[in-house]
């Protein structure tokens, strides 16, 4: 057992659900902020649901958390992509990722920094993305995601005196309901897409999992303000999705 306690945003499936489980294995308290319950139980398990769209719903959340337990790591790993050509882009999708991607994590963060700063010891890291580097179709998610880049840089210097390391994933095409939602699970498309990366496949959830697991260890104290792209070699090159 350890006696971390770590909040994770989007832990009900996908990534957040893998890297959930994989905490909690490891004896880590785990507070689910998503807009449902998981489908798994443990007794370190708290489910607090939030629609991380609403501000308001945030705030709440993230006092409760402040006031219930000592957070040691926060994992901001919600995520929605909204994709439309430039034509159709709408600036209402620009201001909801923004409040999903960039001020969820801000509010957040500023309920348990305290905590952090007291115990001298926190790790904070962001699941990004590939397409910060740019994918069509991706106006909104791209911005946000690529401002998620930038903004982990600045409090990794703000944080480091106080032994607070913030890092970032950057994932490439996994395979998850978010990708299938673009790309049709064991199509023609998602085998050629598969083809042209570099490595040869699609990435599996545990793939982002075990980057995640190295950011959050406690011995990755002189690793921060970094960006870990995951993507199996699609970040070194162009891939158009």
């Amino acid at each position: 057992m350890t006696d971390h306690t770590a909040v994770i945003t989007g832990a009900s499936q996908g990534i957040g659900a893998d890297l959930a489980q994989r905490l909690l294995e490891r004896g880590y308290r785990v507070i689910c902020v998503s807009l449902t319950d998981p489908e798994f139980t443990h007794d370190n398990l708290i489910s607090l649901p939030t629609d991380l769209l609403d501000p308001q719903a945030t705030a709440k959340t993230a006092a409760e958390i402040a006031r219930r337990f000592e957070v040691t790591h926060l994992i901001h790993n919600a995520g929605l992509i909204r994709p439309n050509l430039v034509e159709d882009a709408r600036p209402e999708d620009l201001l909801a990722l923004t409040q999903l991607h960039l001020g969820a994590a801000l509010t957040l963060l500023q309920a348990v920094l305290p905590a952090m700063k007291a115990r001298g010891f926190g790790r904070v890291v962001f699941n990004s993305s590939r397409a910060a580097l740019g994918v069509p179709t991706r106006t909104a998610y791209s911005a946000t995601k690529a401002g998620i880049i930038g903004m982990a840089r600045t409090w990794a210097l703000e944080l480091a005196p106080h032994g607070i390391t913030v890092n970032v994933v950057a994932p490439g095409p996994i395979r998850t309901e978010n990708f299938w939602s673009i790309i049709e699970k064991d199509s023609d498309r998602e085998a050629q897409l598969a083809a042209r990366i570099p490595v040869g496949r699609l990435g599996e959830v545990e793939d982002i999992s075990n980057a995640f697991l190295f950011f959050c260890a406690p011995e990755s104290s002189f690793v921060t303000g970094q960006t870990l792209y995951v993507c199996g070699g699609a970040s070194i090159g162009t891939l158009q999705l």
